[in-house]
């Protein structure tokens, strides 16, 4: 029993990380209906800023905000200058587009610093809480805090503030929202900009468990597919939800059934991805698309 209850742990610390990402990805396709290829590398960007800011002498803790001014920032600049001519052509070419950005942030980055591993640090101690045989490491712990306090902080500016209001209307109906006065453009490019910090977090998260260079987050971005469709793209909740679920049925997966095992893991989240659109299209917390005749 103590095992398993391990099991679980580990893949809810594992599951944060891919709810993170997932959770970006979400916040993107509801303001502009757009699943965005790039999400994973532009959080690895951030993370690379973070190291950066490091290796300048600054403190952790102090780097992060600076990572994450940086990032909201660079994820407005994005959507301005990539996105916006763009905007309103058929999915193909916004596909194209995003993939094509996937490339050159990936390239970018590989130029900057290489693509020689680096050692992030970790900004939580080391050990662990101990207890009936199950250790629940404080790097674990750190993670699902974090992703929480994310997610309640997300919550509270949609449900209570102004521009949470606009970002709402902008998702709901954007036409309706620019007959009213709310200027759409400014809301869609900091919808970017709050995705682009919430999928800095899960870079900065994921570095210190990965290693970090420029390829790192190939594997979490498919797991965040894969929680983004188990939840629901347009659920940020059901994204942070299927993130832990993702987590825990691949870690249970590979420590439990012998013909998967920890090499073929990765077939879970592909299964999900595979299986979840013919099943229940919208997610587990999605909303169902209604048409009328």
């Amino acid at each position: 029993m103590a095992g398993f209850l391990q099991q679980i742990i580990e893949g809810l610390s594992a599951g944060a990380i891919y709810a993170g990402l997932a959770l970006a990805l979400v916040l993107i396709y509801r303001f502009t209906g757009i699943v965005n290829f790039a999400q994973g590398e532009l959080a690895m960007f951030s993370a690379f800023l973070a190291w950066q800011f490091v290796q300048f002498g600054m403190p952790f803790w102090s780097a992060l905000p600076a990572t994450l001014a940086v990032s909201f920032l660079g994820g407005m600049l994005t959507e301005r200058v990539v996105i916006r001519p763009v905007e309103g052509a058929p999915e193909l070419t916004l596909v194209i587009v995003t993939v094509g950005l996937f490339f050159f942030v990936n390239a970018a980055a590989g130029w900057i610093w290489s693509y020689q591993v680096k050692s992030f640090p970790n900004p939580f101690p080391e050990g662990g809480l101990r207890g009936g045989g199950v250790t629940a490491g404080y790097a674990g712990l750190g993670v699902l805090a974090v992703v929480g306090v994310v997610m309640t902080l997300l919550y509270l500016l949609f449900r209570y503030t102004k521009i949470g209001l606009a970002m709402r209307a902008v998702a709901a109906d954007p036409e309706s929202a620019a007959l009213v006065g709310i200027r759409v453009g400014t809301v869609l490019a900091l919808g970017w900009g709050l995705a682009a910090l919430v999928g800095a977090v899960s870079g900065v998260l994921s570095a210190p468990l990965l290693f970090l260079e420029p390829n790192m987050m190939g594997g979490v971005l498919i797991y965040a597919f894969a929680a983004a469709t188990l939840g629901g793209f347009d659920s940020p909740g059901g994204a942070v939800a299927g993130g832990l679920i993702v987590g825990v049925a691949e870690t249970l997966t590979g420590a439990y059934v012998d013909v998967i095992g920890t090499e073929l893991k990765i077939g879970v989240p592909l299964l999900i991805i595979l299986g979840v659109p013919l099943l229940r299209p919208q997610g587990l917390f999605g909303t169902a698309m209604v048409e009328r005749v």
